[in-house]
């Protein structure tokens, strides 16, 4: 299920059943399918740049990563269910993933030291669960992957990250980038990712890892998760929350008025 708000198909479902389909398709086989984050902050990166909004549309689930697009889907007559995080996504993977398993992942993004840890973390959690590999990774070539993360890689940096995704035989590639680099890399390569599913989760592997704190349940259930995490981080994040926001729900308004606003996919009533 799916809804159009400015101009994007997001899902409408639930995690639950937004975890189920993804899972299923993993057991199915096919092509790689991709999930993706929506929220304020990237709908107005979008505007400015027509590769990250085809990477938006070009995702197979684009997920209500925010409360800024529950609130649009509810002023422009939408049904989206509610918030459905990054976070929740990767939880909900892994959980169906160990039951169903062995399955291999792999993860792509971060320090060396997180990945380190988020391998022992799986191990624990997940047992069932592989880790098929990790990238940045020590082998000679492949140091470009550290962060900060460089908007392109050279062709030969390309093929060796591929070639380490490929060689690794993972069902499921987890992409640890910054937005919209994970969403850019994702939609540009997944042609070649020879994965059945592949998601941009962004910060989860700090979270999951806990050198991030995710905010408490009174934060999280009132749609104020941003305000601790802008406590914490306010140089990364404080233009996610006083330019991307405005503007975002300048563009929800226009568009409930009928009004489409300039560089704007559309207006998207449900």
């Amino acid at each position: 299920m799916t809804e159009q708000i400015l101009g994007y198909r997001v899902v409408s479902a639930g995690p639950a059943e937004m975890a189920d389909d993804m899972v299923g398709w993993v057991r199915e086989g096919g092509g790689c399918r991709t999930f993706a984050c929506i929220n304020p902050h990237t709908y107005v990166g979008a505007l400015a740049g027509p590769k990250v909004s085809s990477a938006l549309v070009g995702a197979d689930w684009l997920v209500p990563d925010g409360v800024g697009i529950v609130l649009a889907s509810r002023i422009l007559g939408g049904r989206l269910h509610g918030r459905v995080t990054g976070h929740d996504v990767f939880s909900g993977v892994m959980e169906r993933l160990d039951r169903g398993g062995p399955f291999r992942v792999f993860f792509f993004g971060s320090t060396s030291a997180t990945l380190a840890a988020i391998k022992e973390k799986v191990a624990r959690d997940y047992p069932n669960l592989v880790v098929a590999g990790v990238l940045p990774d020590p082998a000679p070539g492949l140091q470009a992957c550290l962060p900060p993360f460089p908007p392109m890689y050279s062709p030969e940096q390309r093929e060796r990250i591929l070639a380490a995704i490929r060689a690794a035989r993972a069902d499921v590639l987890w992409v640890g980038m910054t937005a919209p680099k994970q969403e850019l890399w994702l939609h540009e390569n997944r042609a070649a990712l020879d994965v059945k599913f592949a998601g941009a989760v962004g910060a989860v592997f700090d979270f999951y890892i806990g050198r991030i704190r995710r905010s408490g349940p009174l934060f999280l259930e009132n749609g104020l998760e941003w305000l601790p995490r802008l406590l914490q981080e306010p140089r990364r994040l404080w233009r996610r929350m006083f330019v991307s926001a405005p503007i975002f729900l300048w563009h929800v308004l226009l568009a409930r008025l009928g009004v489409h606003a300039a560089g704007a996919r559309g207006g998207g009533h449900a």
